[in-house]
């Protein structure tokens, strides 16, 4: 009989093992598998470097741009990157001036990884800052 016994526990303990307890189970918190833990949140970047090394992918060289000014860092709405603005004025080939460029910039992990002309909403309400170049 306590033969038996033991090996209707090890019969229960082995089945209870196998069952998919997730964290929304009924069983023991014990017992549960826990949920796994986010990754640790990201450092805001450094805007205005990231803008001074990466001057030719965001603006073309030949427009000269000049007068630059950058957005402090902004969570995307998804969590898992950055978003900052940069302006510069710029000139055309021709050597004219044109008006004021702006771009939004996506960052991940201090590397740019998508630029594109801002529109109206993407930087309305952004304070920007001078660039200042490094010496």
């Amino acid at each position: 009989m306590p033969l038996m016994a033991s090996r209707v526990g090890l019969l229960a303990a082995l089945l209870l093992a196998g069952c998919a307890a997730d964290s929304q189970s009924r069983l023991p918190a014990f017992m549960r598998v826990r949920d796994p833990e986010p990754p640790p949140a990201e450092a805001a970047p450094d805007v205005p470097l990231l803008v001074r090394k990466n001057l030719d992918m965001i603006f073309v060289p030949t427009t000269q741009p000049r007068d630059l000014e950058a957005s402090p860092p902004k969570r995307t709405d998804a969590g898992d990157a950055w978003t900052a603005c940069v302006r510069a004025q710029i000139i055309s080939v021709a050597g004219a001036p044109l008006r004021r460029q702006t771009y939004r910039l996506t960052i991940k992990q201090s590397e740019i990884i998508d630029r594109r002309r801002a529109t109206a909403s993407d930087c309305l309400s952004q304070d920007f800052k001078p660039i200042l170049p490094t010496k």
